[in-house]
Formats: C-alpha cells, sequence, structure tokens
C-alpha cells in the first residue's frame, strides 16, 4: 500500500493523520455494489463507522443508503445527498429532538427497538399529522461470536425488543394510527468472520417473518443489518471483504417472498481497509525486559485497541529495507497520560529510531470517528490519496 513516493510524501507532514486510500475505497465499494445487485439487495452504510466527508461522498456516489444512529447522523446522511427514501434511523436511544428531525426529513423508516419508542413516534407522527414508516429491530438471541463489547443481538444485550415481547408490540402497532409497519430488523454483532453465523440469523428471521405475516401484518423489508469482517491480519493482501459469499448466504437460506426486499447495513466491511493512522516514533525506551516506542498518537487518535483488545497489524514505514534483518520486539505505546495507552505489546518490527514514520493498518473503520481531545489534544487531521 506505501510506495516509496509515499513514504516520502509523509516525510513532509506533520503527524499524527489518518492517510486513506481512495482506490482501495472505491474498489471495495464497487465489489459490493456488484455482490449485492446480483440479488437485488439493498445495502445501507452504517454512518457510525466513519463519517470523514470524502468518505459520505464516496459511498453516496455507488447509490448506497444510509444507516444512522443519531440525529445528527440523519442530517449528514441528508445533506451529502443520500435519498431520503434510503436512509434508516436505529438507535436505542432516540431523542425526540431526533425523531421530529427525521419525521420532517421524511426518511425511509425507523428501526424501532422498544414499546415505548413505537408510542413516542406514534404520538410525535400524530402532531405533525404523519405517518411514520417503521421497521421492529428484533432481538434473535444469536450469539455472533465476537468480542463481548460489540455483540447486540443476545437477550441480555440492550438493544432491540426481545421475543417474549412480540405480541405486546404487534399490539401496540395495531393501536399506533401514526405507524405503518414496514419491516423486521436484526443486527446481531460487528466482526463476524463465521458465515455460518449469518445462516443462523437467517433461520431465525424466517421464523420471525413468518409470525408476522400469521398476525395479519405485510412485512415488506427484512432488515438482516451488518456485521461482515475483515482481515485486520493481511490487509494488503485481503483489503476487500468476500462480499459475493456474504450475500450469497442470505440469498441460499432466507426465504424472501416475491414483494419483499432484503436491507443490509454494512459499515466496517465497506471502509476499515481504506485507511491508515500514521504516527511517528517520539522516542525509544529499552529496557531490561521491555522495549517501547512510542509515538505522536495513542488512544486519542485510535481508541479500538486499548477499547476492544482490537489487533491493528502495525509497520514501520522508515525501515522497511530493514526488514529481513532480525527483528525487535517493542510495545507500541502512545504519549497519553493513562497506562491503557498501547496499540500492542511485544510487536516484531525492524530496530526502529526516533523520527519512524509507523502505520497502524486497517483504521478506516471506528479510528477517525471515535478521536477525542482528551489531555487537550489537537483533533486528528486526514490526508487523501488524490
Amino acid at each position: 500500500m506505501f510506495t516509496n513516493d509515499i513514504t516520502n510524501r509523509f516525510q513532509q507532514l506533520e503527524t499524527p493523520f489518518y492517510y486513506y486510500d481512495l482506490n482501495v475505497l472505491r474498489n471495495t465499494l464497487q465489489a459490493c455494489q456488484t455482490a449485492a445487485n446480483k440479488y437485488n439487495f439493498h445495502v445501507h452504510y452504517a454512518m457510525k463507522a466513519n463519517f470523514n466527508p470524502k468518505v459520505l461522498q464516496a459511498v453516496q456516489s455507488y447509490g448506497f443508503g444510509a444507516d444512522c444512529v443519531s440525529g445528527n447522523e440523519v442530517k449528514a446522511a441528508v445533506e451529502y445527498g443520500f435519498g431520503k427514501d434510503k436512509v434508516v434511523f436505529a438507535g436505542v436511544g432516540k431523542s425526540d429532538r431526533e425523531i421530529n428531525y427525521a419525521l420532517d426529513a421524511d426518511i425511509f423508516c425507523f428501526n424501532v427497538e422498544s414499546v415505548q419508542e413505537l408510542l413516542v413516534i406514534n404520538d410525535l407522527a400524530a402532531a405533525k399529522g404523519k405517518i411514520a414508516n417503521v421497521a421492529i429491530r428484533i432481538n434473535p438471541n444469536v450469539d455472533a461470536h465476537t468480542h463481548h463489547f460489540i455483540t447486540t443481538g443476545l437477550e441480555e444485550n440492550k438493544f432491540g425488543v426481545n421475543v417474549w415481547q412480540l405480541p405486546d408490540v404487534a399490539d401496540t402497532l395495531r393501536n399506533c394510527k401514526n405507524l405503518q409497519l414496514l419491516g423486521i430488523h436484526f443486527h446481531i454483532g460487528s466482526q463476524i468472520t463465521d458465515l455460518e453465523t449469518f445462516k443462523t440469523l437467517c433461520t431465525r428471521v424466517n421464523e420471525l417473518s413468518e409470525w408476522f405475516e400469521q398476525k395479519g401484518f405485510n412485512i415488506k423489508v427484512l432488515n438482516v443489518g451488518g456485521g461482515l469482517g475483515v482481515n485486520y491480519y493481511s490487509p494488503d493482501h485481503d483489503n476487500v471483504a468476500d462480499f459475493d459469499a456474504y450475500f450469497k448466504v442470505f440469498s441460499d437460506f432466507l426465504n424472501v417472498k416475491p414483494n419483499q426486499e432484503v436491507h443490509f447495513e454494512l459499515g466496517r466491511a465497506l471502509v476499515a481497509q481504506s485507511a491508515s493512522l500514521i504516527a511517528r516514533v517520539l522516542y525509544v525506551k529499552n529496557g531490561l525486559k521491555k522495549n517501547f516506542l512510542v509515538l505522536d498518537a495513542g488512544m486519542t487518535e485510535l481508541i479500538r485497541p486499548m477499547l476492544y483488545q482490537a489487533y491493528h497489524q502495525i509497520e514501520n514505514l522508515s525501515q522497511v529495507a530493514e526488514a529481513e534483518k532480525q527483528p525487535i520486539k517493542y510495545d507500541v505505546v502512545g504519549p497519553i497520560c493513562e497506562s491503557t495507552d498501547c496499540f500492542r505489546k511485544d510487536v516484531e518490527l525492524p530496530e526502529s529510531f526516533r523520527g519512524d514514520l509507523i502505520a497502524v493498518r486497517t483504521a478506516g473503520a471506528y479510528g477517525e470517528v471515535m478521536a477525542s481531545r482528551y489531555n487537550l489534544r489537537d483533533q486528528v487531521e486526514s490526508v487523501y490519496s488524490e
């Protein structure tokens, strides 16, 4: 990914910054679009993964919809040209202000996560003389077999309506005259690499779709969420997720009636490989048992390793020619005044020196968007391939 020309360009720039390879982004979006079109599937981009302006422009240009989890994300989706008929609004805690904004914007659908939320949306829609399209987010109790912090489909998670609550949901829908049930919605977790998990989800979707049909509801949309993982260990050799295999699971195992649409909400799989965090070595600390590379980037720029114990490939761009020599193990740490500010321990790298450029790879999802100004740090900047 990093040619000599790119590395030389980095030498002239102040670090840290996020570097976006827009060619990787476009190739990924094209692959997803082609695979989805094969089955006439609808894809909404999960904006929480990355709302960098150039990323949003690229995603919108390929015709994807937007999956939003805040009122400001809904606003951004509209402003960046995502069609209102392609914007869905999810989230377990939508405020009245956010709901009113989405109603005024005439978005495609609210993904609703509780009976109380149904009642609130109904009242706010009635006050405006509008009918709100809703999909019920159902907790299918499917284990995504991923990190427990990013599992969302189990009964003990805060998200969605549990199956035993569905009779109350059905009664509420019948009594809410300003709601139109459009579909059912699921999202079981993130960074899922075992496609068998999605087969299990399909079985639950089939059962629950049939349940609603038997209760007299017309289910138009089967929204199966997202969660497709990416390869954090080999970002250059596997930088586009296998969208064909992913979508084929749903084509093979989901029972779709002629009048139904299948919708997805993909985030990480579309953007993760398109960006790297670029930093410099500030200090090399050699100890008896540990060697430390202290970078000018830390948990304020990329918090995933500290929050989720997430793995990111780390490369020394300044010592590529020395890569074949005996590596040295370093704990790669940041400058933040917290012991947890560590990207990885015992990383094997060429001997490294003050001023070396370091790349933390596969940082396009949940990287820049989760950056903070803790310790009164500068806001991290973005640099683009073109």
